[in-house]
């Protein structure tokens, strides 16, 4: 019951995509987490514990930061969305709309279920729930640091790749901070799963979303390489900084076409 009313809530929020198609994994991705997190605590407002209250909020700033920073994007740079008209199809059929709805949906209820389970069965905490809360806030902490230091250096100078701050670590420290956060939410949940039902609800979650991630900086790759392709500063920046993950030599995943994000 807990899961479908979530799942609901995705959808109600996730169809702003038919506005426009982007908007199901993006805008609707964000503010969906957000509305997921409040709905949490009102439903289980009886018996969660602060801890369990501060990963819900957690849930909820997440969202809202990422929604909102997605909404403003969207809405003033131009810049940005002259670019993203060449990578994102506008000629969407109506099924396929549906599709991506009721996908998008499913995978956020997904991601969010590690937390809504231990709710579920419970609400009872432990040491591995406080370090899974460290670790979403790590995540958000980067990720927040991420964007405004792209913004930033994109301001002062808008024709060069960013390679200054947290970009000096990996070359996506943005999608880093979103790995890390759902790797809190799915760590604070595992000791409370019960069944095999909910473990696979909670991996295909996790896979999915740092499968998407993995994606996202595929995409990103490729973007670079054609506007900064003859550029030694950026030929040297990329074979010297991983693509994602700090001190894991892996540079480059635009040859990996089985990625999609």
């Amino acid at each position: 019951m807990q899961y479908l009313v979530m799942f609901l809530i995705a959808l109600l929020i996730t169809s702003i995509g038919f506005r426009k198609y982007i908007w199901f994994i993006s805008i609707g991705y964000g503010f969906s987490v957000a509305a997921i997190g409040l709905a949490m605590i009102v439903f289980f407002r009886r018996y969660m514990s602060n801890l369990m209250l501060c990963i819900c909020l957690l849930f909820f700033v997440y969202g809202v930061r990422l929604g909102g920073y997605l909404l403003i994007r969207e809405l003033k740079l131009t810049t940005y969305n002259a670019a993203m008209k060449n990578e994102v199809k506008s000629d969407i059929s109506l099924p396929a709309k549906f599709a991506t709805w009721i996908f998008s949906a499913l995978l956020y209820t997904l991601q969010v279920s590690p937390v809504l389970f231990r709710l579920s069965n419970g609400g009872t905490t432990d040491i591995v729930t406080l370090v899974g809360a460290v670790i979403m806030a790590c995540g958000i902490i980067l990720e927040s640091a991420a964007d405004v230091q792209k913004s930033m250096a994109k301001k002062k100078n808008p024709k060069r790749f960013v390679d200054t701050g947290l970009f000096r670590i990996v070359r996506c420290p943005n999608y880093l901070g979103e790995i890390l956060f759902w790797t809190g939410v799915f760590v604070s949940g595992v000791t409370a799963l019960r069944g095999p039902v909910q473990w696979i609800c909670a991996i295909i979650g996790y896979v999915c979303i740092v499968y998407i991630m993995f994606g996202g900086a595929r995409r990103l790759e490729l973007r670079q390489n054609r506007n900064y392709g003859d550029d030694p500063e950026y030929q040297k920046y990329v074979k010297t900084v991983p693509i994602i993950l700090p001190f894991i030599p892996l540079y480059s995943v635009a040859d990996y076409t089985f990625l999609v994000g």
